[in-house]
């Protein structure tokens, strides 16, 4: 395998044990919630379970990004040992952390001059950017150097679509991305938004679609419009949900007998509590390999 590190955020929301059995380090967001501060580090300060019951019980988390020191420190032992790094971030249009991370490079290559840092901005969230950095990881595996993997994926990474819903509005009201009197009346009449991340990685609502089994056979119908190869697509699919697995379980059952020629089943994860403090429970979000990620 070639010489350099291959590293990304918890935002990636994949498990522990993927990054641990593939050597993959990740950088640890953080959080605030009833007055401590937890580090977004997979469910191991704090499970998933108990994190989503204390929000649904009133609980108001609030966020923090990676900072430019934090980025240092997470990035100078590799360069110590005389190893290269290529950073997957978190999307820009959802954080500042791509920002910070650039600065930290410029500042530790002043000190490393002869080592190289490459920092991609994915455009890609939650398990979307956990199914980058899968792809990622496989094209290092078979050889890859540093240059042609960072090409490969900034050619390529706005063909990963990534689709959500949620059944909850409570927190897209909270965090702006519907009005207050969208949320009640969407409360009122069981709709639940159909949310995509578009071609600059930001948060959009697409559709408003009464009950959940409507939205979620949209959202299937939405990868079918869109995988690589229609339903004959033969690539990997990955899901992840708020405390609400089994809307998960059933999106996935869906998928499987759209798509028969999947590589392997869908995968299941959580949503981890970064972007779980936006979402709130109550959302399930797809991802797979398509055409080109365009603004409708």
């Amino acid at each position: 395998m070639s010489d350099y590190i291959l590293t990304c955020c918890s935002t990636a929301d994949l498990p522990e044990s993927y990054f641990v059995e593939r050597g993959i380090p990740y950088v640890c967001f953080t959080f605030h919630m009833d007055g401590k501060e937890y580090p977004d580090d997979l469910g191991k300060s704090i499970p998933f379970e108990t994190f989503y019951q204390k929000i649904s019980e009133g609980a108001m988390p609030v966020t923090s990004q990676v900072n430019v020191s934090s980025y240092e420190s997470f990035f100078e032992p590799f360069l110590r040992e005389g190893k290269d790094i290529l950073h997957l971030s978190f999307s820009s249009g959802l954080s500042g952390s791509y920002q910070s991370a650039c600065i930290a490079r410029e500042s530790l290559l002043e000190r490393y001059p002869e080592r190289r840092i490459a920092i991609v901005d994915t455009l890609a969230a939650s398990s979307g950017y956990g199914l980058l950095v899968d792809a990622a990881y496989e094209q290092k595996k078979a050889g890859a150097s540093l240059a042609r993997l960072s090409s490969w994926l900034e050619q390529h990474k706005l063909e990963l679509h990534h689709w959500f819903f949620s059944t909850d509005l409570t927190h897209l009201k909270r965090g702006g991305r519907i009005s207050a009197t969208s949320a009640m009346l969407g409360t009122i009449l069981s709709i639940c938004p159909l949310m995509n991340v578009n071609s600059e990685g930001k948060l959009i609502p697409r559709a408003k679609i009464r009950t959940k089994k409507r939205v979620i056979e949209e959202m299937v119908k939405k990868m079918e419009e869109h995988a690589k190869d229609g339903t004959n697509y033969s690539g990997k699919c990955f899901l992840c949900h708020s405390a609400c697995l089994s809307d998960a379980r059933k999106v996935a059952d869906l998928v499987e007998a759209k798509f028969p020629h999947l590589n392997g089943k869908p995968e299941i994860f959580s949503i981890g509590t970064v972007i779980g403090s936006h979402t709130g429970p109550g959302t399930v979000a797809l991802f797979f390999w398509g055409d080109q990620r365009i603004d409708e």
